[in-house]
């Protein structure tokens, strides 16, 4: 089958060759890929530590080729939004069936292969957060993957959602139009107590956005755009003065149970259109490297998706 293969000596450390067909587990499904989205923790972190000849990619959408043999997961034919820790940048891919998602009739490959790390992050950052209605929530990196699909998910939740992203002025249509109440450049600039935050940026950005958590505030640290650490003053962890009980909170998606109805549900969404899956370059997979140049220089405010076919 063809494959992108890393290749450090190609531009963007990739090219198009070919590869042996994966054998499915018992577990998995085998899926035909018909496209897949960049992510920006694969292009910076993946490709630097992958071997030569490896098939990256964690997102892709398809239409299963073979049906898991153990019974479990859809049938053949069924379109299908898929996550794993890699294989995606192939034209075929074995799944396991508890990180497939069914995705409806005729929707579109592309916006479903955003789905899996940026729309299910989001998710589960928000359900970290607790009930939404009528809190307010901060989202940090607000025009990214998964800062929209954030603000999105935020907003239908019933939440009073405050976007923050490096040009208001550029990008404050864009969000408010995808269910920003707010857009300000930084957590600072908050005009009151957020009940939880969603981060996708990290560093110095992480820190200002703890200190604008209410009483029992949670912050979701998601992302770590800054490639920083975080450096919190002193008194910060303080638990008076309305500052009680607040928290920060990671989670790793591959280890959330479950994912299989996440990712239906958001294919679901998508494809009737009540959630916007911000494509902004799209391409086919010989033009990797432009997409993933574009990526790395912070070029893109949303998803990158390559088609196959």
């Amino acid at each position: 089958m063809r494959a992108l293969l890393v290749d450090r000596s190609a531009p963007a450390g990739l090219r198009l060759g070919t590869v042996p067909d994966p054998v499915p587990a018992p577990h998995q499904a085998l899926i035909r890929v018909t496209a897949t989205s960049l992510n920006h923790g694969e292009v910076v972190f993946g490709l630097k530590g992958a071997s030569e000849g490896a098939v990256l990619g964690w997102d892709a959408a398809g239409v299963v080729e073979q049906a898991a043999v153990d019974g479990s997961g859809p049938a053949v034919g069924t379109p299908v939004v898929t996550l794993m820790p890699e294989g995606a940048w192939a034209e075929l891919r074995a799944v396991d069936t508890a990180l497939i998602g069914r995705a409806p009739e005729g929707a579109d490959p592309a916006g479903l292969a955003t789905i899996p790390v940026a729309a299910t992050s989001a998710l589960r950052a928000l359900h970290r957060v607790g009930p939404l209605l009528g809190r307010d929530v901060l989202v940090t990196g607000a025009t990214g993957g998964v800062g929209r699909y954030a603000v999105q998910l935020a907003r239908a939740a019933g939440a009073r959602v405050v976007a923050v992203t490096g040009d208001p002025g550029a990008n404050g249509e864009l969000l408010r139009g995808l269910g920003a109440h707010e857009v300000i450049r930084t957590p600072k600039e908050a005009t009151r107590p957020m009940d939880g935050v969603v981060d996708m940026v990290g560093g110095p950005l992480l820190v200002e956005a703890y200190q604008t958590l209410n009483e029992r505030g949670t912050l979701v640290s998601v992302g770590h755009a800054t490639e920083k650490g975080e450096d919190f003053p002193f008194g910060v962890f303080f638990g008076d003065q309305g500052r009680h009980d607040r928290s920060i909170a990671t989670f790793f998606l591959l280890a959330c149970t479950g994912l299989d109805r996440d990712l239906t549900w958001l294919a679901h969404q998508v494809a009737a259109g009540d959630l916007d899956p911000g494509i902004t370059w799209r391409g086919g997979w010989d033009a990797a490297a432009e997409a993933i140049d574009a990526l790395l220089a912070h070029k893109l405010h949303g998803k990158a998706v390559l088609t196959l076919g």
